[in-house]
């Protein structure tokens, strides 16, 4: 049976953010391959593991939208504008809120996504 390349784009792209992931670790382990960039990733880890040991500042945040507040719709169109989810996956996270929104966000980036949520009445914790 084979799969026709637009069909199975299509099929990703009504995905949920979770059921991605999900899909990503089922790759991962069925082939045992690593979905992280090869030789960039390795040059961002290279050089980011002397700074934590030195108790640099700590350089990717996971960002989990913590509660959607009272005003759902607003939070929904902000999580839009931060993050590359449709309508459906955005009301979603908000609706099943704590949702982690992204996995290994740059300060900048967290930071952005933070204050755009809490703005629209989220709540958004950093770890």
């Amino acid at each position: 049976m084979a799969l026709n390349k637009e069909k199975f784009i299509e099929e990703i792209g009504s995905m949920s953010v979770l059921e991605l992931s999900e899909l990503v670790k089922a790759l991962e382990t069925k082939f045992g391959v690593s979905a992280a960039a090869p030789a960039a990733g390795v040059a961002v880890a290279a050089a980011a593991a002397p700074a934590a040991a030195a108790g640099g500042e700590k350089t990717e945040f996971k960002v989990e939208l913590s509660d959607g507040g009272a005003e759902k719709i607003k939070v929904i169109k902000a999580l839009r504008t931060v993050t590359t989810l449709g309508l459906t996956e955005a009301k979603k996270a908000v609706e099943e809120a704590p949702t982690v929104i992204a996995e290994a966000a740059s300060k900048a980036d967290a930071q952005k996504m933070k204050e755009a949520l809490e703005a629209a009445g989220a709540k958004v914790t950093l770890s």
